[in-house]
């Protein structure tokens, strides 16, 4: 095995976390392989061993180590383990849209049976921000007022892992909406950018209209998941 060799100045535990995770990634401890103690790799890195505690503490968070009880802490993957949000970050746009279109669809539904009053006059509040960005705002503040209609509409299916996941895809929604518009300038003819429809889902869901309200978000939806489709292929 290598010497894992001291460590320079501050952050430590970041050092010691990318120095441990060099020793795994690179083969030096194959999965299986038990860890020295902490003792051991405190001396070698140059550090205290509440440092290699925390550099441990991390890379078992990333699903690299592995602690058994009573007999020490062993590689239990050569690869970290890739969280949500990063796969979000990472995602290609017309794979999110698809996921968008499945959560979407189903939220506006139990929209249409749950809301309340308060969801209706949210959804009435964004549908009006929404038309004022379309005449006032560039493309950055028209896609985050189309964004919050959106939430709303959402919110109002008042399922909390719903509301969470669509509040995850924003952030990249945004991103890749803005990139398209700006790559074939959809609002050149329609600054309001399917204001109809936006406005027929809103009263599909205040009417409750489930099936009308599912039917309305999935056309709009699967329309600029084509166009996504023809830009990116």
């Amino acid at each position: 095995m290598t010497s894992l060799g001291p460590l320079s100045r501050s952050p430590l535990v970041d050092q010691a976390t990318q120095r441990l995770r060099e020793q795994i990634t690179g083969g030096h401890w194959p999965v299986g392989t038990r860890l020295p103690g902490e003792t051991t790799l405190a001396k070698e890195l140059g550090v205290g061993r509440s440092t290699v505690r925390e550099a441990i503490r991390a890379l078992s968070g990333a699903g690299l180590l592995a602690a058994r009880q009573g007999s020490g802490v062993y590689v239990v993957a050569t690869e970290p383990v890739e969280d949500w949000p990063a796969r979000l970050r990472r995602a290609a746009v017309v794979d999110l849209y698809e996921v968008r279109t499945m959560v979407e669809v189903r939220a506006a539904r139990i929209a249409a049976a749950r809301r309340t009053d308060d969801d209706l006059e949210a959804m009435d509040l964004a549908l009006a921000r929404r038309r004022r960005a379309a005449e006032e705002a560039g493309d950055a503040e028209f896609v985050d007022a189309d964004i919050a209609l959106h939430t709303a509409v959402v919110a109002a299916g008042r399922n909390p892992l719903l509301t969470g996941l669509f509040a995850d895809f924003a952030p990249v929604l945004r991103r890749g909406l803005i990139d398209l518009m700006a790559l074939v300038d959809l609002r050149a003819h329609d600054p309001a950018l399917g204001d109809d429809s936006h406005a027929a889902l809103v009263e599909a869901v205040r009417v409750g209209d489930p099936d009308r309200a599912g039917q309305i978000i999935e056309r709009e939806l699967e329309g600029t998941l084509r166009l996504l489709r023809r830009e990116t292929s």
